[in-house]
C-alpha cells in the first residue's frame, strides 16, 4: 500500500473472522476499521464523509445487505474504493459479477496471508492509478 499505515475497512459479520483480520492487518503495519454489516459500513461513511479507506475487505454473504449490494451502492455513489471480496462459498456467478464490477480480488476462506497481501497490493495499485 502507498501510505506508511494504510487504512483498511473490513466488513464481516463473523466476529472471529473480523477480529482475526483486524489483528493480521495491524501485524502487517496497517490500520483497520471493522464493521459487522454492510449497512453499518455504509451508515458510517455517510455519517463521516472524511472516512476514506485505502481498501475494503468485504464479505460476500451477510445478513441484511450482501457484499454485492454494498459494492453496487458504492459504485452508484461514485465511490471507487478498491474492494477485495472474501467468502466461504466460491460461487462462480457472484465472483464473476464482483470482478466485472471492478473488485480487485475474490478470496475464498480460508485464504493465505500471501493471497491477502497480493490482493492488498493490487488494491494499492488500483487506488494509485498504476
Amino acid at each position: 500500500m502507498s501510505q506508511s499505515e494504510p487504512l483498511i475497512a473490513v466488513v464481516e459479520d463473523d466476529e472471529s473472522v473480523c477480529s482475526a483480520l483486524d489483528r493480521l492487518l495491524h501485524s502487517l503495519g496497517m490500520n483497520a476499521q471493522t464493521f459487522a454489516s454492510g449497512g453499518e459500513f455504509l451508515a458510517f461513511i455517510d455519517e463521516i464523509p472524511s472516512f476514506h479507506p485505502d481498501c475494503l475487505v468485504l464479505d460476500l454473504h451477510m445478513p441484511g445487505m450482501s457484499g454485492l449490494a454494498v459494492q453496487e451502492r458504492l459504485a452508484k455513489e461514485g465511490n471507487s474504493i478498491p474492494i477485495i471480496f472474501i467468502t466461504a462459498h466460491d460461487e462462480v456467478d457472484a465472483r464473476d459479477r464482483a470482478l466485472q464490477r471492478g473488485a480487485v480480488a475474490f478470496l475464498r476462506k480460508p485464504f493465505s496471508i500471501e493471497a491477502l497481501m497480493d490482493a492488498l497490493n493490487k488494491a494499492a495499485h488500483k487506488r494509485s492509478g498504476k
